[in-house]
């Protein structure tokens, strides 16, 4: 993404969520930041507020009070309660509000619970094969653009019952939504337009021909006896597609790329299996992808910050996980660390829906790529980079495998 705005000088009073030093390693301004200026503010976006201590993120994610989920992505396309009145939002039930909230929550959760996933697992093991045998015997592969990224899309891909040719597409989709934050809002609308006929096109044909899958179940729920406006469908859809595709895309990226630094960390995993389920706790908090948005639902102040109607607050859970007034040397990747309440998936009501499924492709990924290559490095750490706005994970990710 080009970058023609100034760069930030002051992250207290400038911050900027696409700002190249941010998106290269934000852990030491979020670190600055708890102790010089714990709630962050900037006029970009329109205004926007950035706590960064696990408290006041807390405080915010559980107030639903004074803060509207009516849009979950920061970005120069601010919806105002004319454009998206509440409670429905843009992608329920992520950006609906309560009382809607709970009821479009009801409707998703039977698709994600524990044995929903499970069954999924033969199926993302075999499409992890399926891209580590695509590589051949390269000896340096690329674990964001040739694996991480694929992981989801095909699972997704499977959920929806989206033709399988489309899969760039997806990548193009989340890239559309989530990474050009810094597009002018004619640009973001005209892309959101151009995404919604995708949807709809997908859902005429599985009107014409209905299957098996949450696109049918999403066409078939009822609230109250009335079936879900078309609205609330793609929403639903976009939800699934984006969060579904670029957190896990990430989590499993930041963690590959943590092993490739950390050799005794991936020897212990390869080593001691039974750490698996542990480990992908630590790689969770510490490289947590996803930062989330909230409106100001009303002047109020917070913190001694003087909010105001419709400004931005961003969300900074992997900030909070990295606090130290909640966890015992928080700035240290511990692969065995027993106790980690991390917020990684969220709190409060709108704590992620898809936590049994991200958790899952994470540890398969993470157990099928070290037990192809047990031993592998970076290539060229100056060539790694991350995707902006709000999840954050390595793209590009050349590994040297042999």
């Amino acid at each position: 993404m080009s970058h023609t705005k100034p760069l930030v000088e002051d992250f207290a009073t400038d911050f900027d969520h696409a700002d190249p030093q941010w998106v290269s390693d934000p852990y030491p301004i979020w670190e600055d930041l708890r102790t010089r200026c714990p709630v962050a503010h900037t006029n970009r976006y329109g205004g926007a507020w950035f706590p960064a201590t696990h408290e006041l993120v807390s405080r915010v994610a559980k107030d639903t009070e004074n803060f509207t989920s009516r849009s979950v992505v920061m970005s120069n396309l601010r919806p105002t309660d004319e454009d998206l009145p509440a409670p429905i939002g843009i992608a329920p039930p992520i950006t609906s509000d309560p009382p809607f909230h709970a009821i479009a929550r009801r409707l998703v959760l039977p698709a994600f619970s524990p044995g929903v996933v499970n069954a999924l697992e033969p199926q993302i093991r075999a499409l992890c094969n399926r891209l580590l045998d695509d590589m051949g015997d390269a000896a340096v592969v690329n674990g964001g653009t040739q694996f991480a990224q694929y992981i989801p899309v095909g699972v997704i891909q499977q959920m929806l019952g989206f033709p399988l040719e489309d899969i760039e597409m997806f990548l193009q989709i989340v890239i559309d939504v989530l990474d050009s934050i810094d597009s002018s809002a004619e640009d973001r609308q005209a892309t959101a337009d151009k995404n919604r006929a995708y949807f709809e096109k997908q859902i005429q044909d599985h009107v014409d021909n209905p299957r098996d899958d949450f696109t049918s179940y999403l066409l078939n729920a009822e609230i109250a006896g009335t079936k879900l406006e078309l609205d609330h469908v793609i929403g639903t859809m976009v939800l699934t597609l984006v969060a579904g595709i670029d957190t896990t895309w990430s989590a499993i990226s930041s963690s590959l790329w943590h092993l490739a630094q950390n050799p005794d960390d991936l020897a212990r995993l390869v080593n001691e299996p039974e750490l698996m389920d542990v480990a992908v706790e630590e790689f969770l908090r510490f490289y947590a992808p996803v930062t989330m948005a909230r409106l100001v639902a009303k002047d109020h102040d917070f913190n001694g910050c003087p909010m105001k109607k419709d400004d931005w607050v961003l969300l900074g859970f992997p900030a909070a996980n990295r606090d130290p007034e909640v966890f015992e040397d928080a700035d240290k990747f511990i692969i065995d660390r027993r106790e980690n309440r991390h917020v990684a998936f969220g709190l409060g009501i709108h704590r992620c829906a898809g936590s049994n499924l991200a958790r899952l492709e994470l540890k398969v990924a993470i157990q099928e790529f070290i037990k192809r290559f047990p031993t592998f490095t970076l290539e060229n750490p100056n060539e790694v980079t991350f995707s902006p706005g709000q999840v954050r994970g390595a793209r590009n990710l050349p590994i040297r495998v042999k």
